[in-house]
């Protein structure tokens, strides 16, 4: 982070300095004094079971230069610069707003229902090629992650990629407002967080938020094939809004379009890209048709920023998938068991995608262990049954599930022609372990998968950590 006098700090966040310090700069922003670093400035924030205000002290003993606060009833620390503001949360997200500003570097943000996380690392690898790129570390893209992000920006910074999340109306608002995009990309509109917007039509609305602000010479790039998103282009194209929409798709026809797709089963995936009249062989090293959608957004973003395809193919062929992201990794050769991770979240969307990439993996056994799908509200019996009639598509040879409303999956499992006796549900993290030990044989394809709340990564570390497969 660019240093920062303690004069600039207050005038970003409309602040008055209350107490001075001695150090005359801050050397980056912290809201965690677990983390926090000398010459940082500490910014308390309050939460339904915590409050910051109550680590003041702590953060300056642990060498911070200054401190912002709304409370002035709680114990302030000497030797430092304290900052008086309205709220600290406001005020954390002012300052790197202004920090942006003062940085000058143009903004990429996705969103969308599934697929954020995986698009934002590709068109990070794809600019990576020619530009030095700051993006969006792990799930900090909320009202708190994205500030943090933002005062990650250095001078050699040439662009930034930010994702974008949101679980109801006007929270994508706010962080388009701090982080005004040049480069807009929508991956999908599903029903993820549909208990709390009650519609897919409401989730598209509140996901628009991102391109809110656009004008002339910003660009939103959007998923054709989806049906929303189809006709939300073809509203914006009729409508001849002042920026440009760009669509990209496999179905359907759009400004990229992919074709002749060839999977090559955990090795990846191939499709050959049509650009007007233009046409490339892509090479993915990463499996599933729904990285072909992630890898077109990808070009698309890199070809807005003047790269050429050789460099965009470069930048694609470096991509791997991340933790607990569709990562498939062996135990050992001898067991030849294999495990498909996939345990940070789940959705309808995602589920197929990943029973899709189980499918096409060679193998004795597939198994597909999933857990609940949460915030899906009254649609959730609906979804989790899709997702048993997907995992008898698939050719699943046994399915377990864990949780509550994933035995719906089982029962639309059944009901696609599944046999009821190659089911197991199972409450908790632990049953589904216990079956493991039980039943886990040499030759089995394991997909594990679940919402962030069902804590599937222990399973995972579970056999990742078997010592008798060894």
């Amino acid at each position: 982070m660019k240093h920062l006098s303690i004069q600039e700090v207050a005038v970003a966040v409309k602040g008055e300095i209350i107490r001075n310090g001695s150090d005359p700069v801050i050397t980056g922003v912290s809201t965690d004094t677990r983390t926090i670093e000398p010459g940082k400035l500490f910014v308390p924030l309050e939460g339904e079971r915590f409050d910051g205000h109550d680590f003041l002290v702590q953060a300056a003993e642990k060498g911070a230069v200054a401190v912002l606060t709304h409370k002035l009833n709680k114990t302030l620390p000497e030797g430092v610069h304290t900052i008086l503001v309205k709220d600290t949360l406001t005020a954390l997200q002012k300052l790197s707003a202004w920090y942006l500003r003062l940085m000058n570097v143009p903004i990429v943000a996705v969103t969308g229902s599934t697929g954020k996380t995986t698009t934002k690392d590709m068109i990070c690898s794809v600019l990576s090629e020619k530009y030095s790129v700051l993006k969006t570390k792990g799930n900090f893209n909320n009202q708190i992650g994205l500030p943090l992000t933002l005062f990650g920006l250095e001078s050699y910074h040439q662009a930034a990629v930010l994702e974008m999340g949101m679980s109801g109306f006007g929270e994508i608002s706010r962080l388009a407002a701090i982080a005004p995009p040049k480069v807009a990309v929508i991956t999908n509109i599903g029903v993820s967080h549909i208990e709390k917007l009650g519609s897919r039509e409401n989730i598209l609305k509140a996901k628009s938020e991102i391109y809110d602000g656009f004008h002339e010479g910003c660009t939103l790039i959007i998923n054709n094939d989806n049906d929303l998103l189809h006709r939300e282009g073809n509203r914006l194209k009729q409508n001849g809004v002042p920026y440009s929409v760009v669509r990209f798709g496999i179905e359907a026809d759009a400004e990229y379009r992919a074709d002749d797709i060839q999977a090559l089963g955990e090795a990846g995936i191939e499709y050959t890209l049509t650009i007007g009249r233009e046409k490339y062989r892509i090479r993915l090293n990463v499996p599933g048709k729904h990285n072909v959608y992630n890898s077109l957004a990808a070009i698309a973003v890199g070809r807005t920023f003047g790269m050429d395809m050789p460099d965009i193919k470069a930048g694609l062929l470096k991509f791997a998938s991340s933790e607990m992201r569709l990562n498939i990794f062996s135990l050992n050769p001898e067991a030849d068991i294999k495990i498909i991770d996939d345990a940070y979240n789940s959705s309808p969307d995602s589920v197929k995608a990943a029973l899709k990439i189980l499918e096409e993996m060679d193998g004795k056994r597939k198994i597909a262990i999933l857990g609940d799908m949460l915030e899906m509200g009254d649609y959730s019996r609906e979804a989790h049954m899709s997702v048993g009639q997907a995992v008898a598509e698939c050719r699943v040879d046994v399915l377990v599930t864990k949780g509550k409303d994933s035995a719906w999956i089982g029962e639309g499992a059944v009901r696609a022609g599944m046999n009821v006796n190659f089911i197991c549900h199972e409450q908790s993290n632990q049953g589904v372990i216990n079956w493991l030990k039980d039943n886990l044989q040499k030759g089995d394809r394991i997909l594990v998968k679940g919402s962030r709340g069902m804590h599937m990564e222990k399973i995972v570390s579970f056999l990742k950590n078997r010592r008798d497969l060894e």
